[in-house]
């Protein structure tokens, strides 16, 4: 694993096209994951990833002109400092909070990484190029912050309750007393439209409610 502080410049372009690249796959994983129950959201995650080819596409014009045609292979996991990143795009269905959280995560990583590597280039293309792509990359994080505050669509809501109630509450059920499990059942027809109707539910055993508590109902994030 190599320090960051001994890559020549010409290998900084090469991990900087090397994080593009991966950065694009990722959100277009993201984008993939999210269409079916987030279409908006999923709409934004791919703009994400045609800004991330646009940034690709703007290193390796420069490195032509500087380097030649050969790119070497170098990855953040060859240079020391890069954090380790759980591989939330493989897990489906996607949870929007988690992508945002990973999103935001790599936005200021590559934020950061483009800011030290300015800083330490001479060639003043290069320079001005890194630093541009910096602040480009904080806007992404921005962004990426505000996707999973956006308001969610009519037909995203009734999804994202639709998933909570199958994959949350009716697991649940099975630790119910009879009656109490009819009641719940009850309240899951018609579809949960209250957050605090489960909590109106008397004789809830104290995992039923920490469960609610953890996935946001107690919030109404719902």
């Amino acid at each position: 694993m190599r320090p960051f502080e001994t890559l020549t410049e010409q290998e900084i372009l090469a991990l900087a096209v090397s994080l593009e690249e991966e950065d694009a796959r990722i959100y277009d994983d993201f984008a993939n994951g999210l269409s079916e129950h987030y279409p908006e959201q999923a709409s934004k995650f791919a703009q994400m990833r045609h800004e991330e080819d646009g940034h690709r596409h703007r290193l390796l014009e420069l490195y032509r002109s500087r380097f030649g045609e050969h790119v070497p292979l170098i990855r953040r996991q060859d240079v020391r400092g890069f954090v380790s990143r759980r591989p939330v795009w493989l897990v489906r269905p996607l949870g929007l909070k988690a992508v945002q959280r990973t999103a935001e995560s790599m936005e200021v990583e590559t934020k950061r990484f483009y800011e030290a590597a300015a800083r330490r280039a001479t060639d003043t293309r290069i320079r001005q190029l890194l630093g541009d792509l910096a602040e480009e990359e904080r806007h992404h994080a921005i962004t990426a912050e505000r996707i999973a505050h956006t308001k969610l669509s009519e037909h995203e809501s009734a999804r994202q309750k639709r998933l909570f109630l199958l994959q949350v509450v009716q697991p649940g059920l099975a630790g119910l007393s009879g009656r109490l499990r009819v009641h719940a059942r009850a309240i899951v027809r018609r579809g949960v439209r209250h957050a605090q109707e489960l909590g109106n539910i008397s004789g809830g055993n104290r995992r039923q409610r920490r469960r609610r508590h953890q996935h946001g109902f107690c919030r109404g994030a719902l």
